[in-house]
């Protein structure tokens, strides 16, 4: 059917869900061309006045039964889709589907993915509306904790935010639901790399309060991340910097995890009181992650001697000697240093180990490895250019015996050797 005949159709269905007291068939009414007209009384369908009466009515589409629910949205969308300009029509439905399908609360969810899915194929790759389908799809997943439903879909997250155009404002908004949704999926790796986006399309206004309240949300996720270790990619922004004005202490607790021991957490928390337990911190979780990193800090620095000894581990960790090679077992397990237990030394022997702060220090100490490298390879290389010339020499002095015994070349054959025998 025709644009006016399907409005009709909708606006019938919508007064029959919303129930008495609504009459959105009568409203757009005069709105729609009729179908009969003599020539010369023509009459256009206002179809943004149509479209706009539809679309603020169409909330009633969730109490829709769940076999209607699909086909009424569908029809909608394609009406919005007759407009000179869609754009305007299509982030309501989309704030409609996020809404609870009252009608199914069992199936409601699958059925408004199954809807925004395919609104978001049917439309252009460069449609910024895409972005509001996306966001809407992304708090859906949100509130059911089906992360995994959008993953690997959003490998090409960064392509569709360039053809969008997005202002940072609006990119913020989509990293922090990205965020909350690999959160509640059991992705907390995924959530922090979201969250530290959202942080860094701050930057030109890194003393702000959104900024602060941003950066302090991801420095406690990283905090309490148990498998989070690396905190060079908070120091490095500008929002984190500014703390250091605004939040002397969490500054201060920052610096501690990003190049200090176990014992400067012990004196944070004997300085500061209750601060971590007031902060909502998790005091067990941070004393394992101190002392593991603690542990990373032992191995890197016996790069000369390559072990560390159990009582010296003990020492640092403040922990009982027994429990040396559990705290080890553990730092290996979480990848910041390998190695190999020796009981019968009571050492640890270490064959790689992480640096938790990698600046000219390091730098140094890899060129002077990469020095010490190049001079053994050269060493390498002599005594096998030594060995080839050697080689050589020998070959050539097997090939010139012969010659030599037989004098100028000359070798007599078996009749003059056996003449010669005789005399």
């Amino acid at each position: 059917g025709g644009f006016e005949e399907l409005s009709q159709e909708l606006a019938t269905y919508l007064d029959t869900l919303r129930g008495e007291g609504s009459n959105v068939a009568s409203e757009i009414a005069p709105l729609l061309a009729e179908p009969e007209q003599e020539e010369g009384e023509s009459k256009k369908t206002d179809k943004d006045a149509v479209l706009k009466k539809l679309v603020t009515a169409s909330s009633a589409l969730n109490s829709a039964p769940e076999r209607e629910l699909q086909a009424a949205y569908n029809l909608l969308i394609h009406l919005i889709g007759q407009a000179a300009d869609p754009d305007r029509y299509l982030p309501p439905v989309c704030r409609y589907l996020t809404n609870p399908i009252t009608s199914s609360p069992q199936n409601g969810t699958g059925i408004a993915l199954g809807i925004l899915g395919t609104l978001f194929n049917t439309l252009q790759p460069d449609d910024e509306t895409r972005f509001h389908v996306l966001l809407a799809i992304v708090e859906l997943l949100k509130r059911t904790g089906n992360y995994e439903h959008i993953r690997p879909q959003l490998k090409n997250l960064d392509a569709w935010l360039k053809e969008w155009e997005m202002d940072p404002n609006q990119e913020r908004q989509l990293f922090r639901s990205l965020s909350e949704a690999a959160s509640t999926g059991g992705e907390p790796e995924e959530s922090y790399m979201y969250l530290l986006k959202a942080v860094r399309t701050l930057q030109e206004e890194a003393s702000s309060p959104q900024a602060r309240d941003l950066s302090l949300n991801a420095l406690k996720t990283a905090l309490q991340s148990e498998r989070h270790f690396d905190f060079q990619d908070l120091t490095s922004l500008d929002s984190i910097q500014a703390l250091r004005k605004s939040d002397e202490t969490w500054s201060e607790l920052l610096e501690l995890f990003v190049d200090q021991t176990y014992e400067d957490l012990e004196d944070f928390k004997d300085g500061n009181g209750s601060f971590i337990t007031d902060q909502g911190l998790n005091e067990d979780v941070l004393d394992k992650k101190m002392r593991l990193l603690t542990l990373a800090t032992l191995a890197a620095q016996a790069s000369e001697t390559r072990t560390i000894s159990y009582s010296h581990i003990a020492k640092a960790l403040r922990i009982p000697a027994e429990d040396v090679e559990m705290w080890v077992i553990d730092c290996i397990r979480c990848g910041l240093v390998e190695g190999k237990l020796s009981q019968q030394r009571e050492e640890f022997l270490v064959h790689r180990s992480t640096h938790r702060t990698f600046g000219e220090k390091q730098w140094r100490e890899i060129a002077s490895r990469l020095e010490t490298w190049r001079a053994s390879l050269t060493n390498v290389l002599v005594v096998v250019r030594q060995q080839k010339e050697e080689f050589i020499r020998e070959k050539e002095a097997e090939l010139a015996g012969p010659e030599v015994r037989g004098g100028m070349g000359y070798r007599p054959d078996r009749r003059q050797r056996n003449n010669m025998e005789v005399v």
